[in-house]
């Protein structure tokens, strides 16, 4: 039975753009100055949450001599060379033309703030413009709550401004949290994990479909055109 959606939904780090690897890379740096290991596991506890509570919960949970305010310091200037190298993932560019082309609402809801949303689009900004709006998380003062919580789905499909049925949303993700926050907004989730990821029994029951990649996404399952089309 297809599923029939009107708008879509993407998450940007890890899912459009290959950025968790530099989220990573970053962290690990200032992890090293203190003999620290950043594990997947702290990784995907804190994948899709805003950047405020992310440095709260990394140097409490490592034990890193410094505050969340020093931590994000730190790791912004390592992320302002880093960033800006940032790559479409596979399938990415594919997908979101066709449905710009097609007419299909669709928008960004991630947990990313102004400035590093800036940084990572560098080179995309020709790209990130088919979108009907970006709801920045961590920024946007309607967003009350990060990510495992709903609010940014809900404020990313109020902004479509035609009042879609939360049932008729698709949305896009890669973090266990950002799956998490689009099943308590109502709305169908496909999941794209990266391989590291633990994929506990919880999240999976809450995605409508896992994908390896976004280059396996058939449309027209959910009511979409077909790249044929």
């Amino acid at each position: 039975m297809t599923i029939q959606c009107t708008h879509v939904i993407f998450d940007v780090d890890g899912l459009l753009l290959d950025t968790e690897r530099l989220y990573s890379e970053s962290t690990q740096k200032v992890c090293d100055e203190f003999g620290k290991t950043y594990t997947w596991d702290l990784k995907s506890a804190v994948m899709g949450k805003g950047e405020k509570n992310v440095s709260k919960i990394i140097t409490e949970v490592l034990g890193l001599p410094m505050t969340p305010e020093e931590y994000i310091r730190r790791t912004r200037e390592i992320q302002k060379t880093l960033f800006p190298t940032a790559k479409l993932l596979p399938g990415a560019e594919k997908l979101v033309r066709h449905l710009h082309e097609h007419k299909i609402p669709i928008a960004v809801a991630s947990g990313s703030d102004n400035w590093c949303f800036e940084l990572k689009t560098t080179n995309h900004q020709e790209f990130f413009k088919l979108f009907h709006h970006t709801v920045l998380c961590s920024d946007d003062p309607e967003v009350e709550h990060s990510k495992p919580a709903p609010d940014g789905f809900i404020v990313a499909a109020k902004r479509f401004g035609d009042a879609p049925d939360p049932a008729k949303i698709l949305v896009f993700e890669d973090a266990p949290n950002g799956v998490i926050a689009a099943n308590a907004a109502g709305m169908h989730c496909i999941w794209v994990p990266a391989p590291e990821v633990t994929q506990a029994d919880d999240v999976k029951s809450k995605a409508i479909l896992i994908l390896d990649s976004l280059e396996l996404f058939k449309p027209e399952d959910f009511g979409l055109p077909s790249y044929s089309q």
